[in-house]
C-alpha cells in the first residue's frame, strides 16, 4: 500500500500584516497533489498578500509555510522555481521581445547558468503557446499585443515551466468567457494529474464549479478556509462581501446570485 504523498503547500497559523494592517490570522491550508484552492475575499482584503506569503515573495509575521514538507527557508531559488510557478497580477513589459522568446523564460529554472533553450524546451514552450491559442503569434513583438492576450502569453509562459504547484494572481483577468473557462478547465486537468493549484478569483460562481477548498478574507482579518462546500455558503459570503446573496443550484451546479 503506497504511502500518502506529503502535503504540496502547507501552512500553519499563518499571520500576515501589510503596513501594519492583519491581512490574516491563524491561517492554516494544507493542499495535496490533485487539490485546486481558491482565494476570495473584497476587493483590498488582502488576497495578493496571501498569495505571495504562500508562495515565499515576502515573509509571514507569523507561522509557517512548507512545500513538500520543508520550509520555504529551506529551499534555494533555483530549486525552488523547479516545483513552484506564480503568476503575477500584472505582466510589465520593459523591454521588446517576442511572443516564442517570453513563453521561453519559463524554461529558465531548468536550463544551467549558460545553457540556451534546447529543441525540447522550444516544443515544451510551442504547446504551451498552442493551449492558450497563441501558436499563430510566435514571432509577434509582446508590445503589440492586447491585454487579453498578453494575460495568455503569461500563462504559456508558467505552462512552459512546468512546476507541480501553481500559485495564479488573477489569472482571469483580461480575458473573455471562453478563455476563461478555458483556462480553469486547463488548472483542473493539471491538478488531476497531480499538480496543485492555488488561485485569486473574484467570481464566485466560478470558485463554486473551480474550487475544492476556499480561503475566504473578510478584509478585517477574518478567514474562513476549508472545503468549498462549507465555506462557499450564502451568509458566510455575505458577511465577507458586505452584500445579501442567495445560493442556488442550478443544473447541478452551486450559483449565487444578488439579493
Amino acid at each position: 500500500m503506497s504511502a500518502t504523498p506529503p502535503p504540496l503547500l502547507e501552512a500553519e497559523a499563518l499571520g500576515v500584516t501589510v503596513a501594519g494592517r492583519e491581512i490574516c490570522r491563524d491561517v492554516s491550508v494544507r493542499l495535496q497533489p490533485g487539490e485546486r484552492l481558491v482565494v476570495l475575499g473584497a476587493n483590498g482584503a488582502g488576497k495578493t498578500t496571501l498569495l505571495h506569503t504562500l508562495a515565499g515573495l515576502r515573509e509571514a509575521r507569523r507561522g509557517e509555510v512548507r512545500v513538500r514538507d520543508r520550509a520555504l527557508a529551506q529551499w534555494s531559488e533555483a530549486e525552488l522555481a523547479r516545483v513552484r510557478g506564480v503568476l503575477p497580477q500584472r505582466q510589465p513589459d520593459w523591454f521588446s521581445a517576442t511572443v516564442m522568446e517570453t513563453a521561453l523564460v519559463g524554461r529558465h529554472p531548468h536550463l544551467g547558468r549558460w545553457a540556451w533553450e534546447s529543441a525540447e524546451d522550444a516544443r515544451i514552450a510551442t504547446e504551451a503557446l498552442a493551449r492558450l491559442g497563441l501558436g499563430h503569434m510566435a514571432g509577434r513583438n509582446i508590445l503589440s499585443l492586447s491585454g487579453g492576450e498578453r494575460q495568455r502569453l503569461a500563462i504559456a509562459s508558467l505552462l512552459a515551466q512546468q512546476p507541480a504547484l501553481y500559485l495564479l494572481d488573477e489569472p482571469l483577468s483580461h480575458l473573455d468567457l471562453h478563455y476563461q473557462v478555458a483556462v480553469l478547465e486547463h488548472f483542473s486537468a493539471l491538478a488531476r494529474d497531480g499538480a496543485g493549484v492555488v488561485m485569486v478569483l473574484h467570481d464566485l460562481n466560478l470558485a463554486a464549479r473551480f474550487a475544492d477548498q476556499v480561503v475566504l478574507l473578510d478584509g478585517r482579518g477574518g478567514v474562513v478556509a476549508g472545503l468549498a462546500e462549507a465555506v462557499l455558503q450564502a451568509d458566510v459570503l455575505s458577511d465577507a462581501f458586505g452584500h445579501p446573496l442567495r445560493r442556488h443550484v442550478i443544473d447541478g451546479h452551486v450559483t449565487f446570485l444578488l439579493q
